[in-house]
């Protein structure tokens, strides 16, 4: 498992070093200083909760830790939350759900405007990065979001969080848990779209050994993980109707049954949901169910998408370029006014998400002590080698804007032989915001 966990993360572009024991793993922590420490719970000499509780004690406590079990035991999740684990997931788990994880802690899949703390915090307006996860903003819409937020936080209410792909609909989540009396209790994320559906009921709601094929051990669903904090159901309207019957039973009656198990089990949860659909249109098409829409929108918070708010965009700028010269190393300190005035007039679809990947890519590749306009590599979507001719057409006249997104997708889909890894890296997106294009197009395309 060390070793594929490994060459796992060394696939995805990560520097990794592995351990052998606790012990060992806690010698390295202090000699090499990482970013992220994964761990397993049951180790030789040192269990990974012990590992945990010695490094929260460090000098470095908020180095973001993440515990991975085949045992899916409540009591050692509950245990690796209040010792400040930032995340838990159960064995088996695939390369994706390994990426997803390490998107989520750094950043790269909630809106981007994280830095890394055990005990994230927000904050608003200029400056450099605190510790902690963080909100930055000086627009007044998001302003008055984050008056909401505050609201909202010390309650049980049900919260449903709208907004298009990549303006941080998670991080609007963790903000209300961290916010609120069960801060020090489990944030549990599940991802609906990312999920097959044969899976996704035993995922939320766990399993009795032998309750079906394969089942050859009891498994503790994310509910149950979730029992005392808060779950996130993200990208909710992706949840198949049946399952969508089981949540409403789940919030109706604040119980769960085990798939296959004889007695219903007790919660005492907080339940936040986003989506980036039209929910109105969702339940007229008969693709959610209209009570449970009722259910999950006790709080509704819509968070806008970032052409909505430019004054936001020059305070992004800065924050992104000061987190990445603290990761690359770099001393970026400005953006020349030509590569501003590009970034301004960007329609910034991709919101936050894309703000952040693009300026990544232009501190890495800043030669000077400001950002270029070639720095950004935004004068064009095509990728290399593209004909002229595909990139005429993308753009001529009549055609909508969604028309050429389709296109440039399925276009660089095929570029890539299928591959949605790779499409995703060309596109400048994440793999889930390109599994939720190809969803809303209703096309089964790559792997």
């Amino acid at each position: 498992m060390r070793i594929a966990l490994a060459e796992a993360l060394t696939r995805s572009g990560h520097s990794v070093v592995t351990a052998a024991n606790g012990e060992e793993g806690l010698k390295m922590f202090g000699e090499r200083s990482p970013q992220i420490v994964i761990s397993d719970v049951r180790m030789p000499k040192m269990t990974g909760i012990e590992l945990l509780c010695a490094i929260r004690r460090s000098s470095t406590p908020e180095t973001p830790f993440v515990l991975i079990t085949a045992y899916g035991a409540i009591d050692d999740a509950v245990a690796a939350m209040k010792e400040g684990a930032t995340d838990y997931i159960l064995k088996p788990f695939s390369a994706d759900t390994l990426d997803d994880l390490m998107r989520r802690v750094f950043g790269e899949d909630g809106g981007g405007v994280k830095a890394i703390s055990a005990r994230p915090a927000e904050r608003l307006g200029k400056g450099s990065p605190s510790r902690g996860r963080v909100i930055v903003t000086g627009n007044e819409k998001m302003k008055k979001v984050m008056d909401i937020l505050r609201r909202v936080a010390p309650s049980k209410s049900t919260v449903l969080i709208h907004g298009e792909s990549g303006v941080g609909k998670e991080l609007v989540a963790r903000f209300i848990h961290e916010n609120s009396d069960r801060r020090d209790r489990p944030f549990i994320a599940v991802n609906c779209a990312a999920m097959p559906e044969t899976l996704l009921e035993s995922e939320l709601f766990g399993h009795e050994k032998g309750s079906f094929t394969g089942a050859i051990a009891r498994k503790i669903g994310k509910f149950e993980l979730a029992n005392g904090g808060v779950i996130l159901l993200d990208e909710v309207t992706e949840m198949d109707p049946q399952l969508q019957a089981k949540l409403l039973r789940v919030l109706q009656e604040e119980e769960i049954d085990r798939v296959g198990g004889a007695s219903p089990i007790p919660l005492d949860i907080r339940v936040i949901a986003t989506t980036n659909r039209d929910m109105d249109q969702a339940v007229k098409e008969g693709k959610f169910r209209e009570d449970l829409y009722f259910r999950l929108n006790v709080i509704p918070v819509n968070i806008p998408p970032l052409r909505e708010r430019p004054d936001d965009i020059p305070i992004l700028v800065e924050y992104f370029i000061k987190k990445f010269n603290a990761i690359m190393g770099k001393a970026v300190c400005g953006v020349e006014p030509e590569a501003m005035d590009s970034i301004l007039a960007n329609p910034w679809r991709g919101n936050i998400r894309e703000l952040e990947n693009v300026m990544e890519r232009a501190v890495l590749l800043a030669v000077g002590d400001s950002i270029s306009l070639a720095d950004l590599m935004m004068d064009g979507v095509k990728s290399a080698g593209s004909p002229k001719g595909e990139a005429e057409d993308l753009a001529r006249p009549g055609i909508t804007v969604a028309e050429m997104e389709k296109k440039l997708i399925m276009r660089t889909l095929d570029d890539a032989q299928g591959n949605r890894t790779k499409a995703a890296e060309a596109l400048g997106v994440s793999i889930r915001t390109l599994r939720n294009k190809l969803n809303e197009y209703n096309v089964a395309h790559g792997k």
